[in-house]
């Protein structure tokens, strides 16, 4: 079996790292991130344009029809950019809810759309935990929705809102436009991707995913989303390590680069060891969430676990490397740090899946007697 990215994969990467290296640069990412709007809108709709909103949905959709593992190249690139807007909500979230609703997905393809999925409230924070308190009604032959929802990805970046809510006993998802529900963006950690709260007060809304047939598709949203977070972690990590690699080869101490001092290239070493084995692991798992559902249980949280860690770690040293200068404000290091630790929180750290992981692959043994 050949591993090895495809002539079509290896351009589309190149054609991400050119695109965002314009329009995604530090200094773009810092300046937006220091901004009220936290984004670029102009950018969006170029991203549409160059079909990397639609990568993985079908040509009837409005998409083109190519695999997930096709999108997790461009994931991976996003995160070494550190893009600041809702790819990872609008793809990584909400997709998955819309593969039957052809009208939201042609706009998501076409970028007149950006979208992020709401799940989380008090008490209830994990996407496979139960719908929790947030209700729909029935109106007639509409829906209302009426609860709050927190922590939501993106919410100052994107024009629609997918609500998973409780019908009677059953979950659901519906749809309700971000204009139309009153939204408060928080102050976060990381200013590149910020979290919001909704308030819906018998709040008009309309049906994605039917009540009671919602457990499949939150599950495939949860491996989806997890996957394409240990993609950008990588991204993330790679970043991390490049900085640090440019860093080590320019600075001097003693005349001589500082590289060739084992206390930091040892450093350097293990980011890049770690940096290859969290790509190996989250590709992995993009090509079961493609292909392979069943072995993507097992195949994203181990993913998910050890890139997340190793983008964190990856931004550390980095951080160490650069001595004085890593630990400014001035210098873009601390916002990757920033993003990979939200990324390795993001439904629980790694002991966490790792834990999920061992329930799946160990057989549960009873005592003897």
């Amino acid at each position: 079996m050949d591993f090895a990215f495809s002539e079509e994969q290896q351009m589309l990467r190149e054609q991400a790292r050119s695109a965002l290296a314009d329009r995604s640069s530090p200094e773009r990412v810092v300046e937006l991130a220091q901004s009220d709007e936290g984004w670029d809108p102009a950018l969006w709709k170029e991203l549409a344009s160059l079909g990397w909103t639609g990568l993985s949905l079908s040509e009837e959709h409005g998409g083109s029809g190519m695999s997930f593992v096709d999108e997790a190249v461009v994931i991976e690139e996003l995160g070494y950019a550190l893009y600041p807007g809702p790819f990872f909500s609008t793809v990584g979230l909400a997709l998955p809810a819309l593969r039957d609703d052809e009208e939201l997905s042609s706009r998501v393809a076409s970028g007149d759309a950006s979208m992020t999925l709401a799940w989380a409230e008090e008490g209830a924070i994990a996407l496979n935990s139960a719908a929790g308190e947030v209700r729909a009604d029935r109106d007639g032959d509409n829906w209302r929705l009426s609860g709050t929802k927190i922590l939501v990805p993106d919410l100052n970046a994107v024009t629609d809102i997918l609500v998973i809510a409780r019908a009677g006993e059953d979950t659901g998802i519906w749809h309700v436009p971000s204009g139309e529900v009153e939204t408060q963006v928080l102050t976060t950690m990381d200013a590149t991707r910020r979290l919001g709260r909704v308030e819906l007060s018998a709040s008009d809304a309309r049906l994605v995913v039917e009540p009671g047939s919602a457990d499949e598709v939150i599950e495939d949203i949860r491996l989806r989303a997890l996957a394409s977070l240990a993609l950008e972690a990588v991204g993330v990590a790679q970043r991390a390590l490049d900085l640090a690699q440019d860093y080590t080869k320019e600075r001097k101490q003693f005349d001589k680069p500082i590289g060739s001092y084992q206390a930091v290239s040892h450093q350097v070493a293990d980011t890049y060891v770690e940096t290859e084995l969290a790509r190996s692991l989250a590709y992995w798992a993009a090509w079961c969430v493609a292909e392979d559902p069943e072995q993507a249980r097992r195949a994203v949280p181990a993913a998910k676990a050890f890139a997340g860690e190793a983008a964190v770690a990856a931004c550390e040293r980095s951080i160490q490397v650069h001595g004085g200068i890593g630990f400014t404000w001035e210098h873009v290091l601390h916002r990757y740090y920033k993003r990979a630790e939200w990324i390795d929180s993001f439904e629980g750290f790694g002991a966490r899946h790792r834990a999920g992981l061992a329930d799946l692959v160990i057989p549960e043994t009873s005592p003897t007697a």
